[in-house]
C-alpha cells in the first residue's frame, strides 16, 4: 500500500493512479495471489506466477498498477497469518485499505485545486472543445482512440489529456492578418 499511495499523493492525475487502476489491480492481484497460495505446492513457483498472473488480469482488466504485484507477492509470500485469511485476504486486509487510501487521497487531494482526485474532477474551468470531423487536418474521437489502441502498448495519458495537449499545439491564429487596417 505504500507504493500506491506514493502515486496517489506523489502523482495524483497519473493513470496509474485512479481509482479504477489502484481498486481493480489490488483486488485482481490479490485474487491471483491467492489462488497460487494455495494451489502451487511451491512457493518460488507461485511467486513468479501469482506476478504473471496479476500483471495479465490488470491488463485484460484495464487497470495497470504497479504495486498490485506487491499484493499478489503477499498473499504467497506473506506467511502462515496471511494464508490462513485464504480469500478473506481480499476483503480484508486488501479491499478495506484500498477504500481507505482511495479515500484518504480524495480528501487531502480536495483542498488543492490544481490536484482534486480523481483526475475527472480536476477540469478546467473552460477545456478546449475536442477536436471536429469537420475541420481539416484535426483527427476525430474516432481516430484518437485507434490511434492509441495501435501503439499496442500501455500509454499513461487519458484521450482528454491527449486531445487538450494537440488544442495546445495548434498554432494559434496570426493576429497581424486579422486585424482592419
Amino acid at each position: 500500500m505504500g507504493a500506491s499511495a506514493t502515486l496517489l499523493f506523489a502523482v495524483p492525475h497519473a493513470a496509474l493512479s485512479q481509482p479504477w487502476p489502484v481498486l481493480g489491480g489490488h483486488l485482481l492481484s490479490a485474487l491471483a495471489g491467492v489462488i497460487c497460495a494455495q494451489t502451487l505446492g511451491d512457493t518460488a513457483l507461485a511467486a513468479g506466477c501469482t506476478v504473471g498472473a496479476a500483471i495479465a488480469a490488470m491488463l485484460v482488466f484495464r487497470c495497470i498498477h504497479p504495486p498490485g504485484g506487491a499484493t499478489a507477492l503477499t498473499a504467497v509470500l506473506g506467511g502462515s497469518a496471511i494464508h490462513d485469511l485464504g480469500f478473506h485476504y481480499i476483503i480484508m486486509p486488501v479491499l478495506v485499505n484500498t477504500l481507505a487510501l482511495l479515500l484518504l487521497a480524495m480528501f487531502i487531494n480536495f483542498f488543492f485545486p490544481w490536484r482534486r482526485y480523481p483526475a475527472a474532477f480536476n477540469r478546467p474551468a473552460s477545456p478546449p472543445s475536442a477536436p471536429s470531423s469537420c475541420t481539416p487536418g484535426e483527427p476525430t474521437h474516432e481516430e484518437v482512440i485507434a490511434a492509441l489502441r495501435s501503439l499496442d502498448s500501455f500509454v499513461d495519458v487519458t484521450e482528454e489529456d491527449l486531445l487538450r495537449l494537440l488544442a495546445l499545439l495548434r498554432p494559434a491564429p496570426d493576429v497581424s492578418t486579422t486585424g482592419s487596417s
